[in-house]
């Protein structure tokens, strides 16, 4: 979008704020609002922020202001804030483009890709799930009557949860969202929405505006809206798969090959592509599934409903759920990230790790069309298939011994990354939980 053509923007839809958005270490979009006849500040110059006042951008509070510079071809209205414009923007620091800025470090893979005339296009999945407050502050089901064993697609539940969904939807199809489905999940109160692929960045930018907007409209409805990776012991967790392709400058596809010995429709790139999702799966575990909680989603065994349909095992298999990568015919579905990640470190991840596949020509090994949750370890140890990490210590461990994942994406963002999430864990392990009350308070 031209300055000029901005400019009539906000005219034309009696712009009064701008939003000038980036996102935090952690995904989390961050904010100032601005009059929007300072619209072209932001964009030339930027917005000033603390650095130090904000998560992982491993600031100081004697350094320099952080200035989120707005991007125009992201500028949208903000539907449920009448009045209410958004731009994402890429961080800078003494003018130049900030190292540790999520966006920032995503544009960087960009340019990898950009060099070798090829786009990343991704189609997001994402899972929420919804509540409200309880007396006490805990969180309760919103629609009390929807206790299916099975829930998944149930209609009574999608229908009764529907003044939500419709104002999300509308929202969002308000900003050029191509919205086409809209589930009930398979967790009671969990539900998905699915939009058009994109290109990477515009779909980390997207997810970060379906996060903004559901939280602000189920708060105007009394909700919570969650997208806590596992906010239910005994139910799936809030996944959000990433749909993935390569094309070239003319828009095709170079994922698919209809002469795939294999059938499931890849070419040679997409199964080096592929080789390095499976050969970096630890370590992009740390950005894929970034929490303490992320670790109860990717657990063995099964939910009431009957699977946890998140993956357990590094592994790829044709239309198979239960494996790490799924393979749609001409495409990849990475089914690891969870819908508590960074879209802009996930992306950013899955090419550095994608290209060293492609560079290295890595063969992904066999595909496994098989239930995996099914496996005993001695099953998985004659086939070779290895375990995703089992806890977030285990994950940052596996991305500081990666070091091309690392030296990718950057080691100043990758070092705060691992310290952040190093203080978590043990933060967690501090914590006495009501379920050792309850078990050890009179066992002994």
């Amino acid at each position: 979008m031209s300055p000029e053509n901005a400019q009539q923007f906000i005219k034309d839809h009696d712009i009064r704020y701008l939003l000038a958005q980036f996102v935090d270490i952690h995904g989390a979009a961050k904010t100032k609002s601005v009059p929007a006849n300072c619209l072209m500040d932001v964009v030339e110059k930027g917005a000033g922020f603390a650095g130090f006042a904000v998560s992982g951008l491993g600031m100081s509070p004697e350094g320099p202001d952080f200035m989120a510079r707005g991007d125009l071809s992201s500028l949208s209205l903000v539907p449920w804030q009448p009045g209410y414009a958004r731009m994402a923007c890429d961080g800078y620091v003494n003018g130049q483009p900030f190292a540790n800025d999520s966006r920032v470090v995503l544009l960087k893979q960009l340019e990898r890709l950009k060099e070798k005339g090829w786009t990343l296009n991704s189609g997001l999945e994402p899972e929420f799930s919804l509540f409200r407050r309880g007396e006490a502050g805990e969180l309760l089901p919103v629609d009390e009557s929807d206790t299916l064993a099975k829930p998944c697609y149930d209609y009574k539940g999608l229908s009764r949860s529907r003044e939500f969904l419709e104002r999300l939807v509308e929202s969002l199809q308000a900003v050029d969202f191509d919205v086409y489905q809209i589930d009930h999940e398979d967790a009671n109160g969990q539900f998905e929405i699915n939009y058009t692929y994109s290109d990477a960045l515009t779909s980390a930018d997207r997810f970060t505006f379906v996060r903004m907007a559901a939280g602000e409209i189920a708060n105007d409805l009394g909700m919570v809206c969650s997208f806590m990776p596992k906010p239910l012991a005994d139910r799936p967790g809030n996944g959000m798969h990433f749909h993935l392709s390569v094309c070239d400058d003319i828009g095709r596809n170079l994922f698919g090959d209809d002469s795939d010995a294999q059938g499931m429709g890849l070419s040679p790139l997409a199964y080096h592509f592929l080789g390095g999702l499976l050969a970096h799966a630890p370590a992009l575990c740390a950005f894929a599934a970034p929490t303490v909680n992320s670790y109860k989603r990717l657990v063995g065994g099964g939910s009431t409903s009957g699977a946890t349909w998140a993956p357990v095992f590094i592994a790829y298999g044709d239309n198979n759920r239960s494996a790490m990568v799924r393979v749609p015919y001409g495409r990849l579905e990475f089914r690891l990230p969870d819908a508590g990640c960074n879209p802009y470190l996930v992306h950013a991840a899955i090419i550095a790790a994608g290209l060293d596949g492609v560079a290295r020509k890595l063969d992904p090994g066999t595909p496994h069309n098989i239930n995996l949750y099914s496996l005993t370890p001695s099953e998985c140890a004659e086939k070779g298939i290895e375990k995703l990490p089992q806890n977030l210590s285990l994950a940052i461990d596996a991305l500081e011994a990666d070091s091309i994942l690392r030296e990718s994406l950057g080691e100043g963002i990758c070092a705060e990354f691992m310290r952040l999430k190093r203080e978590e864990w043990l933060d967690y392990n501090a914590q006495v939980s009501a379920w050792e009350v309850q078990r050890y308070a009179e066992f002994f």
